[in-house]
This record gives structure tokens, sequence and C-alpha cells, in this order.
């Protein structure tokens, strides 16, 4: 169910020229405003939308509770496929927004277009770089990228899936092959080596070798992502890890149609809060910690504090972890979930090296 929200005068006017941009801005309620604060942000969401229970949501959560502690209203926009990127964009240019936060590296392009035209907006961008000439910095001085070194929280998810699948086998999937997505399989397919190594056991992971796997195309909880989920279970796995925000959800089916019994490993939220149907099928999450780095990053902007500087989620600053086991505390070793905790903090030492794209 969408958030609720409220049109302002200029977004009711906004929407007829906007009918082929997705949703037209909408004003989200962020707590009283201060007759003090002129400070406007807004956000776009991918295609996925904010209510995906996941990326999009923990943004949009984060976002809000900014505007609540700036005294203001978040003016948001949902896009509805990769074609309204740009003028959902440009809508909120049009709104006068002081900052603009875009979820997802999808709308990279569109954000270094829209920055680079308008250098006095602050522009966050969530789980992109921006820096499609590999630089090393974004491709516009006023963009602010959040980025999240997932690949640590998965290794821990990798070691927990290996020591717990009694299958010997664990799959995994993506929406898209995009370095924001094999971040997560890479960072799992490393720590079920690593639990082998140590362990001395040949635990298989299904779905992803290192540099080809399985992908839906997407990022729909669609007929492709249950297929493709049917193909990953149908070889065997009691444990499997799909990527890509809904996806997850044509998992479940999978699972519920198989008749057989399968864990299922989140990313992004911890679905046991953020979707009750997981809970009784959900081992742990990989976190993102977008909610608490997006609403830092808007309140900074809101007080004229606001810092390009590229932010790094990892296990040692909380922005990536793994969530606990809920339901799962009775059916998981505590010998192995504290094998997992002081794994965890062997990372955060520089004891266990984890490898990823955002490693340096």
């Amino acid at each position: 169910m969408k958030k609720a929200v409220w049109l302002t005068a200029l977004a009711g006017a906004a929407a007829l020229a906007l009918s082929a941009c997705g949703t037209a801005p909408e004003e989200t309620p962020g707590g009283e405003t201060s007759a003090a604060s002129d400070f406007k942000p807004c956000m776009v969401s991918d295609a996925g939308g904010f209510d995906d229970k996941s990326f999009n949501q923990l943004s949009f959560e984060g976002a809000t509770a900014a505007a609540d502690e700036l005294g203001t209203k978040l003016v948001s926009v949902e896009s509805s496929s990769e074609s309204d990127y740009k003028g959902n964009i440009e809508s909120l240019v049009g709104e006068s927004c002081n900052t603009i936060v875009t979820v997802g590296f999808a709308l990279s392009a569109a954000t270094v277009e829209s920055a680079t035209a308008n250098p006095d907006i602050d522009y966050i961008i969530i789980d992109d770089a921006a820096d499609a000439d590999f630089d090393g910095k974004a491709d516009a001085e006023n963009i602010k990228p959040l980025l999240y070194d997932t690949s640590q929280a998965a290794f821990l998810a990798g070691y927990l899936a290996a020591g717990y699948s009694e299958a010997g086998k664990v799959g995994t999937f993506g929406g898209m092959d995009f370095p924001t997505v094999t971040i997560f399989m890479d960072g799992f397919k490393q720590g079920i080596d690593y639990y082998n190594e140590t362990k001395g056991e040949n635990v298989e992971l299904v779905g992803w070798d290192g540099k080809k796997g399985s992908f839906t195309g997407g990022f729909s909880a669609d007929p492709a992502a249950k297929q493709t989920a049917e193909n990953i279970l149908g070889q065997g796995v009691d444990v499997i890890l799909p990527v890509g925000g809904p996806i997850y959800q044509s998992a479940m089916d999978a699972i519920a149609d198989s008749g057989e019994d399968v864990a299922l490993i989140g990313v992004d939220a911890d679905f046991y809060e953020s979707d009750p149907t997981t809970q009784d099928i959900v081992l742990t999450s990989i976190l993102k910690g977008m909610d608490v780095s997006t609403k830092e990053a808007v309140v900074a902007s809101g007080k004229g504090e606001f810092d390009p500087t590229p932010y790094v989620g990892t296990l040692e600053n909380g922005g990536v972890d793994i969530a606990p086991l809920h339901n799962f505390e009775d059916k998981v070793d505590p010998a192995l979930w504290q094998e997992v905790q002081d794994l965890k903090q062997s990372i955060i030492d520089g004891k266990v090296e984890v490898k990823s794209y955002l490693a340096k």
C-alpha cells in the first residue's frame, strides 16, 4: 500500500504535464512545518516504487525522517519505468527542490545530467557513484553518492547459509547483472568458500560462480522471476538468496509451490520486520542502512552542511550488517551463530578480507 500523500497546489498543476512521467510529485507529511524553514527535500524512486519492502522503502523512510527533523515536508515522485527517470527528476527541479534524492543506480545518468544543469541543487544518489568516466569522483560536484559494501554482510550470510544447509547446496539469483546486485552474490560466494575452507566441507553455490549466474532480467515479481527461482530450487538447494527488490516475492511463491523446506535470505531491509509474510521462512537478511545514511545526508543539506564526499557503508561503521535470526534462533546451532559474530569482528579488524569493487 502506497504511503499517504498530500498534493501541493504546484504538484496538482504539474500532474497534467507529467502524465507520461510516472506519478506526479506529491508532498509527504514530514512533521509540523516550520515558518523558519523553506527547505524542500525531494525524492525520486526507481521502478520498484516506495512500497517495495526493500530498497526504495528504506530510502523513503530515511528522507521522510529527515524532513521530520528539519520541520518540513518531503516531495516524492514514483517512477513506473526507466523511461520516467529523467522527466521525474526534472519535475522536481521545477518544484524548486533544494535537495533531490534519486534511488538507485538506474537513475545515475539522469541524475548527473540534471545535477550538471542545476549546480545550485544538492543531489544525493543511492547505490551508485555517479562516476561514468571512472575517475574516482562523481561526474558533478553537487552529487553525494551513498554506497554500501554489502559484500561484507553477504559474506556473513554465505557462511551462515553454508553452515545451516543440510542439503549441502544453497542458491542465489539476481534481477540484473549490475555491480550493485552482484556485490551481494560475490560476498555470499566468498562466505560459502570461507566456510568450506575452514570446515573442510564442500557446500555448493547454485546460481553464481563469481562471473556469471542466474538473472531474471528485471526487478519485478513476475513470471520470469518465479521461473528463475524454480530453476534454482530444482537443483536441490535448501537456502536461497534473491537479490533485486520485489523478486523475493516470486522466490517465496516458488518455495510454496515446491513444498520443500527452503530458507530465504533477504536483502536491504530486515524482511522479518518489513514483510511479515516472510517470517516463517526468512533465515536472516543482508542489511543496508539506507534509511540512516539517507536521513543524515538530507539533514546535512537542510542545515547548509552538504558534503559531496561519497559515503560507503561497511560493517565497521554500521552501514551494512546481518539481521537477527528471529524465528530461526531455535533452528540454527548457537555455535554457528557465534562463529558468524566472531567472523564479523574479524572482517572489521581486517583479519578476514572480503573482496568487492567498493573494498578500497
